[in-house]
């Protein structure tokens, strides 16, 4: 079986155009230093507010200053404030609030939820990119209706709430062309009420989501066996097929098996190229499942609205610390404490995130209208797209290239026209094409669809 290196490949440039038009190849030092500046002190403290907080169980008291959900969001979004008054009322906060009625399960009376949201503007006019980074706030304990005992919920998901928090902190001192917002949303445990209601919020107001990082459970590096401690790896799920493909989508992708190569998946795969570009040993693991095994969270309602989303999680789950009543058992302490969990690993898992939405917030919006030509056999593969209509023109474009057995992307060739003719068959290959700029950043890969 063939195996290959990595390399850079021109097509059609002379030596001292390569030169001239070449982007950056090494990693973006705006990045880097944010990444740097990602405190593990703050994400500690963060999480002790909200476990201060006793419980923020969705049904519990809003109307306490120290007690409960209401508290819990009151405090996030002015946290949120003083990171925009810190650097110059960049974000804008607010909280997003809507109605549940008793829905017969696990919402008993009418609720009134709020998402907690910091949006942080794109610089450039025409470009109406939108990227999304949430956490959930809710807590809960092993019986979800109860809504007064204390539920510390510092993992699950205090430690993706904080995470949003650390990322507006750091990513509202710089400036993106796109927008960028982040929020914690209310409502997962009682069954993905904020993520749902944010989603088609973002459906039925047309917003350009290109991508969606749903962060859960994401803060503990240890399992239920000591052996199981995994400090330098974080999960990343992707559904495959999406959840709203059409008939003639599904053909195509039966007729080429492209059920590997969904936008949520592409934006997995990206998500491990930015932690192998700025976070040091660390490392994505790319799950190809939507969720956990049978299970959901706040990524999913995105995905049934039409929108590439993804989930990060910790390695190893410990259920002993999750969903659980606060007691002691046989000598085993159960419940959600921050004792139980990593700081070190959250803050790189946190990383992460702000590695993946910064390489996209300042990457040129994605090619459009990429095929591949299929007018002629031959052992040859033509591609061809257009630039993107809006935001900053692309210094070039990379076209990827992989074995089909290959989960990664293994070559890249750099072009500065909106076509290619590479002399790889498409048979034994899968191809995509970026839009990149002059400091190397890329937007997500467009497969190519078959054209005549």
């Amino acid at each position: 079986m063939r195996r290959f290196t990595p390399f850079l490949l021109t097509l059609g440039l002379s030596a001292p155009a390569f030169a001239q038009n070449q982007p950056s190849t090494t990693p973006d030092p705006v990045i880097t230093k944010m990444v740097q500046d990602i405190s593990e002190k703050n994400l500690r403290s963060d999480i002790d507010k909200l476990v201060s907080f006793g419980t923020r169980h969705t049904l519990s008291d809003t109307k306490s200053k120290k007690r409960g959900i209401g508290a819990a969001r009151n405090w996030v979004e002015d946290e949120f404030k003083k990171y925009s008054k810190a650097n110059g009322g960049r974000l804008k906060v607010e909280q997003d609030t809507f109605t549940i009625k008793p829905d017969g399960r696990r919402i008993n009376r009418p609720v009134v939820m709020a998402n907690v949201m910091a949006t942080l503007p794109g610089t450039d006019p025409t470009d109406k990119r939108v990227f999304i980074v949430s956490g959930h706030i809710d807590s809960r304990v092993s019986d979800v209706m109860n809504a007064t005992a204390d539920a510390p919920g510092a993992n699950d998901d205090g430690s993706g709430t904080v995470a949003v928090m650390e990322l507006a902190r750091v990513m509202s001192q710089h400036q993106y062309p796109a927008t960028i917002i982040f929020v914690a949303v209310q409502g997962e445990e009682q069954g993905l009420y904020g993520s749902t209601h944010l989603a088609k919020r973002a459906k039925a107001e047309g917003w350009n989501l290109v991508a969606m990082l749903n962060n859960d459970i994401m803060g503990n590096s240890s399992g239920h066996d000591p052996e199981m401690k995994d400090d330098t790896h974080l999960r990343v799920f992707s559904e495959g097929v999406p959840a709203t493909e059409t008939a003639d989508e599904a053909r195509v992708r039966r007729t080429l098996s492209s059920e590997n190569d969904s936008p949520s998946r592409e934006l997995a795969r990206y998500s491990r190229l930015a932690c192998k570009q700025y976070v040091p040993n660390h490392e994505v693991v790319l799950e190809y499942r939507p969720d956990r095994f049978l299970r959901g969270g706040d990524h999913t309602p995105f995905n049934q609205q039409g929108f590439t989303a993804v989930r990060f999680s910790e390695m190893n789950e410990d259920f002993r610390h999750q969903h659980q009543d606060l007691r002691t058992e046989n000598g085993t302490e159960y419940g959600d404490y921050a004792k139980f969990m990593d700081f070190a690993y959250l803050r790189k898992n946190t990383g992460v995130n702000l590695a993946t939405l910064a390489s996209l917030a300042l990457a040129p919006a994605a090619p459009e209208n990429v095929g591949v030509l299929t007018a002629e056999l031959t052992n040859r593969t033509q591609l061809k797209w257009e630039a993107p209509k809006a935001g900053e023109k692309p210094v070039g474009y990379y076209v990827l290239m992989r074995e089909t057995s290959a989960p990664e992307w293994q070559q890249k060739f750099f072009v500065t026209d909106t076509k290619a003719d590479l002399p790889h068959s498409k048979d034994n290959f899968i191809f995509g094409v970026v839009s990149v700029d002059a400091e190397g950043h890329e937007s997500l890969p467009i497969i190519p669809k078959p054209v005549r």
